[in-house]
Order: C-alpha cells, then structure tokens, then sequence
C-alpha cells in the first residue's frame, strides 16, 4: 500500500470539494433546511404543531443531509467518471491498489457527510431558536452514531455509483431516495409507525431510519427513539453489507 498516493488522491478530492463547497451546501442543505422553517418554525408558529417538534425534526434532518450529501459525493462523480470522462482509467495508473481507490472514495464521502451534519446544527439552532436547546447532551453517543451514518452514505454513495447508469441518475432519486427519506423516521420517531404494525417493522430494512433515531437519541434523548444497541447493530450491519458490495462493484468496473 502506498499511503503517499492514497493522501494525495484524498487531498486532491478535498480540495476540489472546498472548491465547490457553496454549491455543494446548497444542493444538499437547501431542502431540508426549508423543511426545518416550515415545519420547524412556520407550523409552530401558526399553532399548527407543539413547539417541542423544533427539537424532534433537528436529529432527522441533520440525518438526511448527512446522509444525502455522502451518497452524492461519491456517487455522482463515479458515474461521470465510469460512463462520461473516463477520468477515473487516469487514477487507476497511480501505484495503489484498485480496493484503496474505493476506500479513499468512501473516506472523502465521510468527510463531506460529517461536515454538512456539523453545519446543520448551528444553522437549525439559529433558525428555529428560541425553543431548542444548544448543548449536546450525549457527545460521544453522537460522534460514534455519526461515524456509522457518515460511513453508510458513503458506502451507498458507492455501491450506487457503481450500479447506476448515467440515464439513471432521475430514478435513483425517485424510486431509492425518496422513499428512503419518506420512510426513514426523519420527520417523526420509529414509534409513531405503531399505528400500522407492518409497515413499521417494514421501515427497519431502511437504513435511514437507524440514522435518523441514533442521532435523535444522542441530540434529542426526551423523545421517543431507538435504543443505542439496535441502532448500532442496524448501522453496522448495513454498513458491513455496503461495504462489501460496493467495493465488489467498484474492483468489477475498474478492470473491465
């Protein structure tokens, strides 16, 4: 292993995501930070929902942003760079091993995943204060949860820029992400599914819903949420599971 070429890569990848910084908060921050007003400080306000729900939606927003902002990280520049500018045959050349290309791509994806959760905690706490509180009340609950979903969006970001076409960039959205947000306890706890027993059992293959209520319980523990043991063995699980396929797909488009 050549660790001077894998830091070289991952440095250049950072610096081009510190060039593109702006535009990257505002395609993954924009919507759930809209989310956050409307229903974070314009429903409450009206009287539409309890105030205590600014606290509730912190958690699972910081979760979809983390989450959404890992997978197109690595996702969508491996789509162009597979399909489109072949840019990638260019790093191969480099004296490293074709897995720890995959693994600097999923240690660039984490980066940019932890920040963008970093950042939407400030930006929530000014947004909907007064009404949530500004401490943390389990730090070190919430850097390990945060670890394991950064990891999770960034081995889905591969596995799935690794298995999409370019022309199929529309249905991931539609078909995976979406739901995946929808059904993921963002915006409402795991228990509140217990109304419709089957879909809530269901919702536990989303591996959103294990983020969403890890960082709920560390940021917001007075609110109903998974327990650390579960959501710690979902995230590991999946993570284990997109992992392994990702970096099979990744070895499997590189020497074809």
């Amino acid at each position: 292993m050549n660790w001077k070429t894998f830091f070289a890569i991952l440095a250049r990848d950072a610096h081009v995501a510190r060039r593109n910084f702006v535009p990257i908060v505002l395609q993954t921050m924009l919507q759930p930070m809209l989310f956050v007003f409307v229903f974070g400080r314009v429903m409450t306000q009206a009287g539409f929902l309890p105030a205590a729900y600014k606290s509730l939606l912190v958690p699972g927003i910081m979760a979809i942003t983390m989450v959404m902002t890992g997978i197109q990280a690595v996702a969508m520049p491996l789509i162009g760079e597979f399909q489109f500018t072949r840019e990638i045959e260019d790093r191969l050349l480099a004296p490293m091993r074709i897995t720890w290309f995959a693994v600097e791509k999923i240690v660039a994806g984490m980066m940019q995943s932890l920040v963008s959760g970093l950042v939407v905690i400030p930006a929530a706490w000014l947004m909907l204060r007064p009404g949530i509180e500004a401490h943390i009340p389990h730090p070190i609950e919430l850097a390990v949860v945060a670890l394991l979903v950064a990891l999770l969006s960034s081995a889905g970001g591969l596995t799935l820029g690794c298995s999409i076409g370019q022309t199929q960039i529309g249905l991931m959205f539609s078909l995976v992400l979406a739901p995946m947000i929808f059904f993921g306890c963002a915006y409402y706890p795991w228990s509140a599914l217990a109304v419709y027993p089957l879909l809530q059992k269901a919702v536990l293959l989303n591996p959103l819903v294990y983020a969403s209520e890890g960082l709920r319980g560390a940021l917001t523990p007075q609110f109903p949420h998974l327990s650390l043991p579960v959501v710690m063995a979902g995230l590991l699980a999946v993570n284990a599971l997109l992992l392994a396929l990702g970096l099979r797909r990744f070895h499997g488009k590189a020497i074809s």
